[in-house]
């Protein structure tokens, strides 16, 4: 088992950016954020070369000395199912899903790099004592091809890989530890292309989805009606502009459909309700935006911090940033936090 890191650079390896935040514990439940470092590209990697340019000029404009990086991956061909089974040892149902993906995930996947965790406990169902199980994959050329990636640029750097989801939920609950123990949640990610919902209750990941919907999809509704930048048609949406506000809402129809179907699947299966949004990504600093999905899904929106539980001990120079860039470094963060935490 790796040693577990007393500091760790969490790196969030998107489609279109990367981001990195480094992360220190300083106690058992002391943390302290000191450096970050957001980096938009100007097209995705295409070759492990590709990838080690851009992580060390990442790495050159965060700063800092730890040797531990925890990734978070963002990837279309990335699979994320939650299956019901006798209770097993993950190792032995690593191979036989990998052996038997056509059965029992409907998905041949024996080029993929797999893991499993069991979630719940086992209890009694139609089908004997059964527990539910995340089973988490990549693509086993997309995993070489970050190895690779790293390699050129900090050897034997890799502490542990997730996928981006995950790294969401994890810093939800590093940042919330009392919603995330006590109610159901849904988290919205708001990345450039797509979305992805994820429903949790106390404790438990109950749901994952990705939807073709992203802050690009809404940047080009708004610019088709009219605006000539994106930056200057969320300014539009924050001045209360009646085209770019009645653009958006159609727009987001879309987006809320999926979410409004992601929160009945959920309550039509368990007692709780879910009665808020946590918001992250981007558009998460839009407070019209906010305001727009709080009206639309009626209950409220809102963006949340994930490192609510750190002590902030940013350099000057970022300090101001900090204020707009923090909704978008949860995957980074709960990369980080999970490493520091050794799981």
């Amino acid at each position: 088992m790796a040693k577990i890191p007393n500091s760790v650079i969490g790196i969030d390896l998107g489609r279109h950016s990367l981001k990195s935040v480094s992360l220190v514990r300083k106690g058992a439940n002391r943390f302290v954020l000191n450096n970050y470092a957001v980096r938009t590209m100007e097209k995705t990697p295409e070759t492990a070369d590709d990838l080690a340019e851009e992580l060390k000029l990442l790495l050159k404009q965060m700063g800092g000395s730890a040797k531990s990086c925890a990734l978070g991956v963002s990837s279309s061909d990335s699979l994320i199912r939650i299956i019901e089974q006798p209770e097993t040892p993950t190792e032995i149902l690593r191979d036989a899903v990998r052996l038997n993906g056509m059965s029992l995930l409907n998905q041949d996947v024996k080029e993929f790099v797999l893991d499993c965790e069991q979630i719940t406990k086992p209890a009694q169902s139609a089908h004997g004592m059964t527990a539910r199980y995340l089973v988490c994959g990549l693509p086993r050329t997309k995993i070489m091809h970050v190895d690779e990636a790293f390699e050129k640029n900090r050897k034997n750097a890799i502490h542990n890989v997730q996928l981006a989801p995950i790294c969401t939920f994890n810093a939800f609950e590093f940042a919330n530890e009392e919603t995330f123990n006590n109610e159901a949640f849904l988290l919205l990610d708001v990345g450039h292309d797509t979305a992805t919902v994820t429903v949790g209750v106390k404790r438990e990941l109950m749901l994952v989805r990705s939807i073709d919907y992203g802050a690009q999809t809404l940047i080009e509704a708004l610019i088709n009606s009219g605006a000539k930048t994106g930056e200057g048609a969320l300014r539009q949406l924050e001045e209360k502009d009646e085209i770019a506000d009645s653009t958006a809402r159609l727009s987001l129809t879309v987006l809320t459909r999926e979410i409004s179907s992601s929160i009945g699947f959920f309550e039509g299966r368990r007692e709780e309700n879910i009665g808020k949004i946590f918001i992250s990504g981007g558009i998460a600093r839009s407070k019209a935006l906010l305001s727009i999905l709080s009206e639309e899904l009626h209950m409220p929106c809102e963006s949340w911090d994930p490192f609510k539980a750190c002590e902030i001990a940013l350099p000057s120079s970022r300090r101001k940033m900090f204020a707009d860039d923090f909704v978008s470094l949860n995957v980074a963060c709960g990369a980080a936090a999970e490493a520091l935490k050794g799981n």
